[in-house]
């Protein structure tokens, strides 16, 4: 059963004044609201009506004396079927274009816009084609042109479209609606769509047949006419239902379409349900400001919302909206404190109150660069004289990685006692150590040797040979004198 309650009841009424208390409450405590708006709130923004004896429609007879038209007329799609009607409503939407411009935001839309910056507006859908919502900073469905609607940016769903816009009748291509085009709607006229005139004068250009040329239209949803985002417009939909909104309210809308009777039906289903079951379906203990359903209007709801509105508020929007602000004010301080920093000249600079929560990017998986574990480069060493590193698979397998200092202990140890032991012995010995005396022939003068004893070293094996005989010169052949190599000669030091 819906509750009605006037807006400016008396004092004396305190059940009225405790019940509007308690909305106002609720809108403080929701976290989730969805707003949907009519035309009424648009009043109070200096645009004229339609039926007043200066609105829209008489300016509109004044050019058109002869035309009998209704208003409803005037945003029916079949108007285009005729000419001289559609002449009738390009005039009048180029009126109603040049009043949107000299209009200003009113305390609705502001409103509505701070609910979104204390992070409480799940989304906003409105009837209005004026787009002063996107004014005040709400991103609507409009700004996106033709591009895919992304449910995290978009805040404001224009559910008649945009009259700041105009689109192709046969193309469908989206612009901004200029002064050029105004003027030629004021005189009854569509201008030519430019991609059209484009795509036949390369034809032409080419000595092909011209192509058909559309025209230029207000981007504005009729009836009986689909909306061009309508796919995407249902999938927001969609997935607002099934994020559980707690509070759904409605302003300046005589809910009389059957599109938008049908969206509050469903907002006011799901309100419902979030009041008694949680976020995991499990039944929950109902509160007392949460799942309302909020009417605010001059005129009653039909007979057909008493189960579905909950308190129908009878009044204009714009008091009612700031009743609710100064309320919330009183009940919840904390969430209208202005965070202030010291700049450095000693002034107080004031941040914004809430920033909305960014949900962080996933860093992109970067492929790991597997690195081999060579040895450092020394600076120091010219280019000339580096020695290129040599891949794994080149590599001699012995081979270390790291320098004497940095290896283990024990190849220290070792290092050591080869070179103490190579200090000990002579040069001769040393030369010896780095000779292979493999095949090669004795010199005449060294051919009685005695046997050399070598120390035995540890780590490395000497492959010198060892001769005890003397060997006569007339038993050596020519055949097996082979020919001596070349002799190594190395100096090893012992490194502090």
């Amino acid at each position: 059963m819906t509750i009605t309650l006037e807006l400016d009841a008396p004092v004396a009424e305190s059940s009225t004044r405790r019940a509007l208390t308690d909305i106002s409450l609720a809108v403080a405590k929701c976290k989730k609201i969805v707003v949907v708006t009519g035309a009424g709130i648009s009043c109070s923004c200096g645009i004229p009506d339609f039926r007043s004896s200066d609105g829209l429609y008489a300016l509109v007879k004044r050019q058109y004396p002869d035309v009998v038209m209704k208003g409803r007329d005037l945003f029916d799609a079949s108007l285009f079927r005729d000419k001289t009607s559609t002449s009738v409503f390009y005039t009048f939407i180029s009126q109603l274009k040049r009043c949107v411009d000299s209009a200003t935001p009113a305390p609705t839309h502001r409103f509505i816009k701070t609910l979104d910056t204390k992070q409480k507006l799940l989304r906003s859908y409105t009837q209005n084609i004026d787009g002063l919502e996107e004014r005040v900073g709400l991103c609507g469905t409009s700004s996106k042109g033709k591009s895919k609607l992304k449910t995290k940016e978009v805040r404001n769903i224009q559910l008649h479209g945009d009259i700041h816009r105009v689109r192709c009748t046969l193309c469908s291509a989206d612009f901004s609606c200029t002064e050029e085009y105004l003027h030629m709607f004021d005189n009854g006229l569509a201008p030519d769509c430019p991609e059209c005139k484009l795509r036949s004068e390369a034809r032409v250009a080419r000595s092909a047949r011209p192509l058909k040329v559309g025209t230029l239209r207000p981007a504005i949803v009729l009836y009986d006419e689909a909306h061009p985002l309508g796919d995407d417009i249902g999938t927001i939909q969609t997935s607002d239902i099934v994020r559980k909104p707690d509070m759904l309210i409605i302003m300046g809308t005589s809910l009389k379409v059957h599109g938008l009777k049908k969206l509050v039906k469903d907002f006011a289903k799901a309100v419902h349900a979030s009041a008694v079951t949680s976020t995991s379906g499990t039944p929950k203990s109902p509160k007392s400001w949460q799942g309302k359903v909020v009417f605010v209007n001059k005129t009653p709801p039909g007979s057909e919302w008493a189960d579905i509105i909950d308190y129908h508020v009878a009044g204009e929007t714009d008091p009612w909206v700031e009743k609710v602000t100064e309320d919330w004010k009183k009940m919840r301080p904390s969430d209208w404190e202005v965070q202030q920093t010291l700049d450095a000249d000693g002034e107080f600079k004031t941040v914004k109150e809430h920033q909305p929560v960014t949900t962080k990017a996933k860093p992109k998986h970067r492929r790991k660069s597997f690195v081999e574990n060579l040895r450092p480069v020394n600076d120091n060493v010219p280019l000339c004289l580096r020695v290129p590193q040599s891949s794994p698979t080149k590599r001699r397998q012995s081979a270390c990685h790291y320098s004497d200092v940095e290896s283990s202990p024990r190849k220290r140890r070792e290092t050591s006692k080869i070179a103490n032991c190579l200090e000990k012995l002579e040069m001769t010995d040393k030369r010896l150590l780095f000779v292979d005396s493999t095949n090669s022939a004795p010199q005449l003068d060294d051919l009685s040797m005695g046997e050399i004893e070598l120390p035995k070293v540890s780590g490395r094996r000497p492959r010198t040979q060892t001769l005890t005989k003397e060997v006569p010169v007339k038993k050596l052949k020519a055949s097996s004198i082979a020919r001596p190599r070349a002799e190594v000669w190395v100096e090893i030091t012992k490194r502090h």
